[in-house]
């Protein structure tokens, strides 16, 4: 399954290997090597070390580089520990691992990159207080805490590696909430599984389950995008949809009720991509290029110069430069299509990278770069790839 290299603007999309050989060969004509950076909460459970810097408790508000390395491809977070893909297909984990989410066959924390296994096939990650990934081949991969069965293998039992989803092999995106698990398959169906108190699940209930279960029968779905307890999802015909906790209008369906099965958030077809909730709000970009948030909005993370929850889309701003968004716990980071990366909302741990422990709820620039080619985070804290 080819994967699509995060230096596309500059080189076009590359498959895994073809990626790999270039930064093998420094087929990087007219732009430095992109390094890893990470910033925000490096203490966060027993000394976590969650950014990656073999300082195990000490927090930075302003990027610092990881290592010296430059072949870092796709990043995830969760509570005080980080995941990457490496352009080689290496797996690497750091910070906490109280639940064995490190996927090391222990629970020694680490507070520098270790290397998971030996394999050079791994593709996508996804990341909460466990690890949801799949492999070029397709498969689905996890491991972690499992006391709802957000693993999937119908049991509750803990894996401190990782362990194969079943035998299917047509696995396409994955998304992790803090104990469900839900992904598309290349066929467009929708799965789910783990904790659904409150329906995050979407199948219509509240019934917990251990192993994949399909959400309907459609086949046109495309992404999805977790929250603690709620879930979005965007389909291929660029309408949104959303289920699950509406406590702060974090659905963004105009209200606060709960809903156990998709509902479409307006009519539009013109969204692109959305966060991982940042807790109770969702940020997404359309199509267009704005950027619109939602939800709880009580230490600013929507974005809006306010504090007010919204239970509909609003957009940020006017701006029609938005690329890319991710979310931690009650913070946003984006890249905009300058190269520029942006942040917004608490910022007690330094997480927004603007070099103080200052709240913003609208965008601030991080630093001057304008080479952000990928971003990601965890509950507190947030690493990228820019070149310098």
């Amino acid at each position: 399954m080819p994967i699509v290299y995060p230096y596309k603007q500059y080189q076009g999309v590359w498959t895994l290997s073809q990626a790999s050989d270039a930064v093998a060969q420094g087929k990087w004509p007219n732009y430095p090597a992109p390094h890893l950076y990470a910033w925000g909460a490096n203490f966060v459970f027993q000394n976590s070390g969650a950014l990656g810097l073999n300082v195990p408790s000490t927090n930075y508000s302003s990027p610092k580089q990881v290592g010296s390395l430059t072949n870092w491809l796709y990043l995830a977070g969760g509570y005080g520990c980080s995941v990457a893909v490496k352009t080689d297909g290496t797996l690497w984990t750091w910070g906490n691992n109280g639940s064995g989410q490190s996927g090391l066959g222990n629970v020694t924390i680490y507070s520098s990159p270790k290397q998971v296994g030996s394999l050079t096939n791994w593709s996508k990650v996804a990341m909460d207080g466990f690890v949801l990934a799949i492999k070029t081949d397709g498969t689905l991969w996890s491991w972690g805490d499992n006391s709802s069965g957000q693993l999937g293998f119908n049991n509750t039992t803990l894996y401190s590696s990782p362990k194969q989803v079943g035998s299917l092999n047509n696995w396409a995106n994955i998304s992790c909430g803090s104990s469900h698990g839900i992904a598309v398959k290349t066929d467009g169906t929708l799965w789910t599984w783990g904790s659904n108190a409150q329906g995050q699940l979407g199948l219509n209930n509240t019934t917990s389950y251990s192993s994949p279960k399909q959400v309907g029968a459609l086949t046109n779905w495309a992404n999805v995008f977790c929250g603690d307890v709620s879930s979005v999802a965007i389909k291929t015909d660029g309408t949104i949809w959303s289920w699950g906790q509406n406590t702060y209008g974090q659905l963004g369906t105009g209200n606060t009720t709960a809903y156990s099965s998709p509902k479409q958030i307006g009519a539009l077809s013109n969204w692109s991509t959305a966060s991982k909730f940042f807790r109770f709000g969702v940020a997404a970009i359309k199509t267009d290029g704005s950027l619109w948030t939602w939800g709880d909005n009580h230490l600013g993370a929507l974005g809006q110069g306010n504090t007010t929850n919204l239970s509909s889309p609003k957009q940020v701003g006017s701006l029609t430069n938005w690329s890319k968004v991710f979310a931690g716990n009650q913070f946003v980071l984006s890249i905009k299509t300058d190269g520029t990366l942006w942040s917004w909302g608490a910022n007690d741990r330094g997480e927004l990278g603007t070099g103080n422990i200052t709240y913003y709820s609208s965008p601030k620039q991080v630093g001057a770069l304008t080479t952000w080619l990928a971003v990601g985070a965890g509950s507190y804290h947030a690493f990228g790839i820019a070149t310098t």
